[in-house]
């Protein structure tokens, strides 16, 4: 009779956490990028994209703020779609990608803002780290390919001034714009 009281004691202790789903996603590198947009001498926008995005959800289905995100971009495989541009964002007056190839995205905290979640992180870039908020869409649905494994995927979207990180300081706002706008594309795979 004992043994039966200890064993439904740790089944009660045990059903909360049996409760809490969280699982693991990997972003598909042949389908997530970061897309940017620039203006351009205060006329134009210019349009580019960072391939090379690994990057690992820790979603909790039962309370998505307790989710995590961990990211890492490949700087160096920026492409705007004309190669001397291309060459000029990655020397040292833009990202001087020979020294900081990558950037990263760390959460610090995760909050429901209407239909969308508000990711709060440290992105580092250009070798200097500071807050930025992500608003979120996701997960827009599920499909499994014919290996059996999960997708879904996000959108998000945030604006960071690139002075604060140090890209291109040299160049003054009427010629290239301090605003970046970063649209982010992620499919990823339940591991």
């Amino acid at each position: 009779m004992k043994r039966l009281a200890i064993l439904s004691g740790i089944l009660a202790l045990a059903a909360p956490l049996a409760l809490a789903q969280t699982s693991t996603w990997v972003s598909d590198p042949n389908h997530s990028e970061v897309d940017f947009s620039i203006v351009h001498m205060s006329v134009s926008k210019i349009h580019g994209r960072f391939g090379n995005v690994k990057a690992t959800i820790v979603y909790d289905e039962a309370d998505a703020t307790k989710s995590t995100v961990t990211a890492t971009i490949g700087v160096d495989t920026v492409d705007t779609g004309v190669d001397a541009r291309n060459t000029h964002l990655k020397s040292p007056d833009f990202f001087d990608i020979a020294t900081m190839p990558t950037a990263t995205f760390t959460s610090t905290s995760v909050a429901k803002n209407g239909n969308h979640l508000s990711v709060s992180g440290n992105l580092t870039l250009h070798g200097v780290t500071k807050p930025v908020v992500l608003d979120v869409v996701g997960p827009n649905g599920s499909m499994t390919d014919p290996k059996g494994k999960v997708h879904t995927g996000f959108s998000a979207t945030t604006t960071i001034d690139r002075t604060a990180f140090g890209i291109g300081s040299k160049f003054p706002a009427a010629m290239v714009g301090t605003d970046v706008t970063l649209d982010i594309e992620l499919e990823v795979v339940k591991q």
